[in-house]
């Protein structure tokens, strides 16, 4: 461990205290919609949305080359465009939202492929795909700074909003509130926070640090406020012993982070105190007839 020490805080090793900061950064503002989209069971979605941001990496990259502000502007534009086309087409049409998203989701990841094809696939954008998070610079860190203050922000501001929406929307369109701002701006914040962690995890890894930790809070919080903080602080732990165990290992520290995080979430289906399979296992039989599934409780209201 002192070893371990010495070489951290080594100056030739500043890169390590970039990506353990981007991690706390990031690991808030991700696991924190996370929850919005586990509880909404809109988790695929989101991962429709780390990959329509290829075709605009690609679209940037072709049209500029390897500036990382227009790479990152390229991807923005696509997930904007997919999401609100999708919330759209949701609302105006018969169409559900899941079918929108899967609709816009194959036809976009199918123009990026062939993008990143034309492009020749060079390294710097393999980064966009699976991550460097040992490559993170300044503009990384202030971008995610940007976007992770922005989002607590709103959740701070508008949580009875969100709150509502996540449970109940029927009841947040009768009460007079702006569903459809609401459901939109949540996935524009989805958005920004997968193309803040887009070169430092890339589309797929990133979406690890949005779902494990609302995944493993949902199976252990009953109260919308405590899954939010339990969440937000399991990512962040989770990924700072992923990258330590990264740099001991020589494993990808990405990848690494992920398995942690998942590692945490296995134990959890397993000793979750209310929700674990072997709570559920121990239960007496006539407990396992009176509820199929099990919500979190929204302080205030009742269905």
């Amino acid at each position: 461990m002192s070893d371990w020490l010495a070489t951290l805080i080594a100056p030739e090793n500043r890169f390590l205290w970039r990506a353990a900061l981007l991690c706390v950064l990031l690991g808030v503002s991700a696991s924190m919609l996370g929850c919005v989209l586990v509880v909404r069971r809109l988790s695929l979605m989101g991962d429709a949305l780390a990959h329509s941001l290829l075709p605009g990496v690609g679209i940037a990259w072709l049209m500029v080359g390897t500036s990382l502000p227009a790479l990152l502007v390229g991807g923005l534009t696509a997930g904007l465009v997919t999401a609100m086309a999708s919330g759209l087409i949701s609302r105006l049409t018969r169409v559900k939202e899941d079918a929108a998203f899967a609709a816009l989701f194959i036809t976009l990841f199918g123009l990026g492929v062939a993008l990143v094809s034309k492009a020749g696939t060079p390294i710097d954008l393999l980064h966009f795909l699976f991550g460097n998070i040992l490559a993170v610079g300044p503009q990384d860190l202030w971008l995610a700074a940007g976007v992770s203050t922005l989002t607590i922000t709103i959740f701070a501001v508008f949580y009875r909003s969100i709150l509502l929406e996540c449970f109940d929307p029927a009841y947040h369109r009768a009460s007079g509130g702006r569903s459809t701002v609401t459901h939109l701006g949540l996935l524009a914040l989805v958005v920004l926070n997968l193309v803040a962690a887009l070169h430092a995890l890339g589309g797929v890894l990133a979406l690890g640090l949005f779902m494990l930790p609302a995944v493993t809070a949902y199976l252990w919080c009953d109260r919308w406020g405590r899954m939010l903080a339990f969440a937000a602080i399991y990512a962040v732990s989770g990924a700072l012993i992923g990258l330590w165990v990264s740099v001991q290992a020589g494993l990808a520290s990405g990848p690494a982070m992920v398995l942690v995080l998942g590692a945490g979430f296995a134990v959890s289906c397993v000793i979750g105190p209310r929700h674990g399979l072997l709570r559920w296992f121990l239960r007496p039989v006539h407990h396992h007839q009176e509820e199929s599934e099990e919500h979190c409780e929204v302080p205030g209201h009742r269905h």
